[in-house]
């Protein structure tokens, strides 16, 4: 009898609801696996980490060979010559990238973000005193604290206008999330391509009111980095916002999503923890390998490439299984 052999598929609702059986299945029986749709997928943790090491790969989307299957006219049409997120700092290959990196950790360095460190447990404590205040039965980690509490810390490091402004701007960010989900309606992608026009106007804005008032915050900050005379454009600006609220915002919602659901799943590790606080680097770096609040990285062929004897054609996507290389 011939063993089928297992094929990537994220659409599969068995799938979703618990990846890690068919990940390991797939590390098992075919860790260089090229997936129905084109695009190759590794799954074992050498392989994982050699890609995500190796400077001849690329991450610009215009390097790669779309498979057909990942095109759609309609909403290409829709986007148009929208660009944005192509000069986010994780969307550019050197040289581009070093030059925003020195740019950017000009400001964004390990004291600024200590230094959040008590804003960020009264925002925390606000945010559960204020759900405890709503019920005393119910408690939505999600909604109550694991949505807010990001978009409120990035907000006040960029030093965003408070009030309704705020309001508003969580809602385009919302909309615009709904993009990073692997099947997007039609409706959700509309509403995320307005929600990101209606967010790069007023960021724009947001701009040049910073440039006539600057304050103590990362947007000030950004707006006066410079190396050797070097400083970043206001599209490029833009886009790094866009990341922090976007990538920043839902890799941190899943962390403490994950996090909080594998503790309650393993009340041993949960209990351990709440007896020795002094673990509590350890366990985030652990909640983060246990169930990769980013499940997947990619990078794009610009030569042919060979891994395990399987050779990957040049312009292809190659997905990095980060969820299964943590469980490796």
């Amino acid at each position: 009898m011939v063993m089928e052999q297992p094929v990537f598929n994220p659409f599969d609702p068995d799938f979703q609801a618990n990846p890690y059986p068919r990940l390991a299945d797939l590390r098992a029986a075919d860790p260089v696996h090229e997936t129905p749709i084109g695009m190759w997928m590794l799954f074992a943790y050498d392989d994982v980490l050699r890609v995500l090491r190796d400077p001849s790969l690329s991450v610009e989307d215009r390097n790669a060979n779309v498979p057909e299957a990942m095109v759609n006219p309609a909403r290409e049409a829709l986007v148009g010559d929208r660009s944005r997120g192509s000069r986010a700092i994780l969307n550019l290959d050197p040289p581009d990238h070093h030059r925003l990196r020195r740019l950017v950790a000009k400001v964004f360095t390990p004291s600024v973000v200590e230094d959040l460190r008590p804003r960020v447990q009264a925002l925390f404590d606000d945010l559960v005193a204020g759900a405890d205040a709503r019920s005393e039965t119910e408690f939505d980690v999600i909604s109550d604290v694991a949505f807010p509490l990001p978009f409120s810390v990035i907000s006040d490091m960029l030093g965003m206008p408070e009030g309704q402004d705020r309001l508003q701007l969580r809602a385009w960010s919302g909309a615009l999330v709904k993009t990073l989900d692997p099947i997007v309606s039609d409706e959700d992608f509309v509403a995320a391509l307005a929600g990101g026009d209606e967010m790069n106007a007023y960021l724009r804005d947001v701009i040049e009111w910073k440039r006539a008032t600057p304050g103590n915050d990362l947007l000030s900050a950004l707006l006066a980095a410079e190396d050797a005379g070097d400083r970043l454009s206001e599209d490029e600006l833009i886009d790094q916002v866009f990341l922090l609220f976007i990538a920043g915002h839902e890799t941190t919602v899943n962390l403490i999503g994950n996090g909080m659901l594998a503790l309650l799943r393993n009340r041993a590790q949960m209990e351990l923890l709440g007896r020795d606080p002094s673990l509590d680097a350890n366990a985030v770096d652990e909640l983060l390998r246990y169930d990769s609040p980013v499940q997947a990285s990619r990078r794009i062929t610009l030569t042919e490439i060979e891994i395990r004897d399987r050779l990957i054609p040049k312009g292809c996507f190659l997905l990095t299984s980060l969820a299964s290389a943590n469980r490796d």
